[in-house]
């Protein structure tokens, strides 16, 4: 096994996903599959069970985990003990409230790894080199590169009596205690209804909103990638398909610092791909004789 596949399985262990974790690893889905299957024929053991929404790590792959971890982050010590000290640029990235920790997570990596840079957080509304937002936050005087696009979802305390249906209408929710967050897009479910509902609390973060969910004050419509995983609240489809596209936004008329003019070209580079492929297949259906 080498360091890079490694890397991959850990991708994919974060994201239970071979298509988001090729998209984290700026590499093909067909890379973090053979990386995958090659450490399954080395170690002699199943990491990961296929399902229709992504994959699911086996026991072996949660105890495989910490030691490929471990290696990964020594591995990236050893190298920056040797390593020249560079002349770092200050790079600005403004950060909207509402992300998805994982997501970020895997988005932030490349730029921190990078020994010729300082990475320096604000929020999204602050002076920076660029901002990761939802396209909803974009100015007149910005470029968006698309990241992800995520559902809106709603988020209940595991005991409410709404959880015994499978997907929700605004509705039901009439009269419900809800949690209202700063930066939401939730009108779009509830439309008129808004002025009827009773809001319960205000919260601030999307941590925060989960923290009130799971203590019983209420419900909050939320981003699928802040409900997920979270094991203290239920989740639920909501009847209106709410979405949100989540991109790196930047500014035509300032250059970019080359750690993130890097960072644009790869993500222009892999938002061409599936675009090429599904060109592709158009073309091979309209090629082929018809039965």
């Amino acid at each position: 096994m080498d360091i890079r596949e490694l890397r991959y399985f850990a991708a994919v262990y974060r994201a239970r996903n071979l298509t988001a974790a090729a998209r984290a690893c700026f590499v093909s889905q067909p890379s973090i599959s053979t990386a995958i299957t090659n450490l399954e024929a080395e170690l002699g053991t199943t990491l990961f069970i296929r399902h229709k929404k992504g994959v699911a790590p086996t026991a072996s792959a949660e105890q495989f985990h910490a030691l490929a971890r471990r290696i990964i982050d020594e591995s990236d010590a050893a190298r920056s003990l040797f390593r020249k000290q560079a002349t770092r640029t200050t790079v600005t990235l403004g950060l909207m409230r509402t992300l998805d920790v994982p997501r970020t997570i895997a988005l932030l990596k490349p730029l921190t790894a990078r020994s010729d840079i300082a990475l320096r957080l604000v929020g999204s509304d602050e002076r920076a080199d660029a901002r990761i937002i939802s396209k909803s936050m974009l100015r007149a005087d910005e470029h968006f590169v698309a990241l992800w696009s995520e559902r809106y979802v709603a988020a209940l305390p595991p005991s409410h009596p709404l959880t015994l249906k499978e997907k929700l209408r605004a509705a039901d929710l009439a009269g419900a205690a809800m949690i209202d967050r700063c930066h939401c897009e939730q009108s779009q479910f509830f439309g008129r209804a808004a002025q009827r509902r009773q809001t319960a609390a205000i919260a601030q973060s999307e941590d925060w909103a989960m923290a009130l969910v799971a203590a019983g004050i209420g419900i909050a419509i939320v981003p699928e990638g802040v409900a997920r995983g979270n094991p203290d609240v239920a989740v639920r489809e909501i009847e209106v398909k709410v979405k949100r596209e989540v991109g790196l936004a930047y500014r035509a008329s300032v250059p970019l610092a080359d750690a993130l003019k890097d960072l644009v070209g790869k993500l222009q580079k892999q938002r061409r791909k599936p675009d090429r492929i599904a060109r592709q297949r158009s073309v091979r259906k309209t090629l082929s004789p018809s039965r």
